[in-house]
């Protein structure tokens, strides 16, 4: 088993592979919002969260199952490829389905029949996951490769973003160039696999071993879909292109934001699982409490800020135009802290034990929550009522699993410094609230400079103090960091 340092190394790559899904998009969006109007935007919003079920149905729950079933057989060549062939016959069986029940829509849903080309489109994004058997490469902790594929894509995406967008109605060619830049890098994937398993049929498969996990995630998917993607579907019906893009546009940042928080969960489920097998549940424990740490530490300034200053962010990032997102922002942004935690005491936590059905039952409470809140206030309240409806779905699925692991984790709750992430957080407000009062937008309103002073200078008053405080009561996982830092920039000149 790799050593802790390969841990950190996956970490820092996964963080890397999470930051380019979502930096793509915030580096473009300034350029296409402006270009295609919250109309475009919003109509490839829907067409994607709309996918996203068909998605979530052709692969069940193979894509979290998968990393932990690879984990545990990822030593014997024999074993993986038969593991590996399995799921991906499964998951063909689901993907073929799911299209057939596409172009049924497609073909009768007159709301879906007004852009049937981009939903095709983007639609594209079910057969290169399938081919791409992330899963594969997650359970062998191959995260350096993972990212240096992804980032490729990206950046040539990128490109064909500013060369090919520039009316109004390029919103068609805008979902093409997202799906390249997400999925196309997955054909690499199939590709590659042959250096860790054999793509050649071996035969004598047995599916029952897979199928009731399988079935359980995929009821956890269900539900984690319909309270992350039902906002932005029931928008679409219940109101207009343009409050899904008010919507879409508020939580750009709050997704770039989570890929960060949540990219450890990601990397530790494999490394868990394996602990868990062979009965190592010392360092099991150990990295639940780092990780737990992790996210509180880091979740809190960065909600913090972002409510705060979530004004002069939409407008850097989508224009003016996109004004009427700020308040569903300000509103959904603490979610960022109940995401982290669930991520680490579902993903890390629940799921490693094998008890799959605690989290699908913590998942299947958010969404009911979600989907009544939608129904009650969306009509009323538009994108802001999407947001309270996902705001309080993260908080009971939060509640379902504290209860669940209260007691066998009560020393890790316990060893959290809430009072002093408090206190820091507190601080930090105190040092950047002035900054609004420069009114630099207006002072130098040409090209978002003002805005972009706004945030810069808040950012690093608030995240200056914040640290700096944290360095001062020597918190743990701060003190690490910079130690980390500090032997990386040694090492460095030592070799210059």
């Amino acid at each position: 088993m790799p050593q802790q340092k390969s841990l950190k190394k996956n970490y820092i790559m996964n963080v890397l592979l999470t930051l380019s899904g979502v930096i793509f998009p915030l580096i473009t969006f300034p350029y296409v919002s402006r270009v295609l109007t919250p109309v475009g935007t919003g109509k490839v919003s829907a067409a994607t969260h709309l996918i996203n079920y068909f998605l979530m149905f052709s692969q069940l729950g193979i894509p979290t199952y998968g990393v932990r079933a690879v984990a545990k057989v990822r030593d014997n060549k024999e074993k993986l490829s038969r593991l590996v062939q399995e799921l991906l016959i499964i998951s063909g069986v689901m993907m073929i389905l799911s299209y057939i029940f596409l172009a049924i829509c497609l073909a009768f849903v007159p709301k879906l029949q007004e852009d049937r080309t981009l939903y095709v489109i983007v639609s594209l994004t079910i057969l290169f996951t399938w081919i791409g058997m992330e899963w594969l490469y997650r359970g062998l902790e191959q995260y350096t490769y993972i990212t240096v594929r992804s980032v490729a894509f990206k950046f040539v995406a990128l490109v064909a973003m500013f060369l090919m967008i520039h009316q109004k109605s390029d919103y068609v060619i805008y979902g093409g160039i997202t799906i390249l830049a997400s999925s196309a890098s997955y054909l690499l994937n199939f590709i590659n696999a042959r250096k860790y398993i054999t793509l050649k049929p071996v035969g004598h498969y047995d599916f029952r071993p897979h199928l009731k996990a399988v079935m359980i995630f995929f009821a956890m998917s269900v539900a984690t879909t319909v309270y992350t993607n039902l906002d932005v579907v029931m928008l679409k019906f219940m109101t207009t292109d343009v409050e899904v893009g008010y919507y879409d546009a508020s939580i750009k940042i709050k997704t770039v934001l989570v890929s960060v928080v949540t990219a450890l969960g990601a990397v530790l489920l494999p490394r868990a699982s394996y602990y868990v097998e062979h009965g190592e549940m010392e360092e099991f424990r150990k990295i639940t409490r780092k990780a737990l740490g992790f996210v509180l530490l880091f979740s809190v300034p960065l909600a913090t800020y972002f409510v705060y200053f979530a004004k002069p962010s939409i407008l850097l990032v989508s224009g003016n135009l996109y004004l009427g997102s700020v308040p569903s922002m300000q509103i959904i942004m603490p979610a960022l802290v109940l995401i982290g935690i669930t991520n680490i005491l579902g993903i890390q936590v629940l799921v490693p034990t094998g008890r799959e059905t605690q989290v699908l039952w913590s998942v299947i409470t958010g969404a009911v929550v979600d989907l009544i809140l939608n129904f009650l206030l969306i009509p009323k309240l538009g994108s802001a009522g999407a947001a309270i409806g996902t705001l309080a779905a993260e908080l009971s699925v939060l509640v379902f699993q504290y209860l669940v692991l209260r007691k066998e984790q009560s020393e890790t709750f316990r060893s959290m410094h809430y009072l002093r992430i408090l206190v820091a957080t507190l601080l930090s407000c105190a040092a950047s609230f002035w900054v609004t009062l420069l009114r630099l937008p207006e002072r130098f309103p040409q090209n978002q400079l003002g805005n972009f002073l706004t945030l810069l200078i808040s950012a690093l008053l608030f995240f200056g103090v914040y640290f700096g405080y944290m360095l001062l009561r020597k918190e743990p996982l701060a003190v690490e960091a910079v130690d980390i830092l500090r032997k990386k920039l040694l090492h460095r000149g030592e070799n210059s």
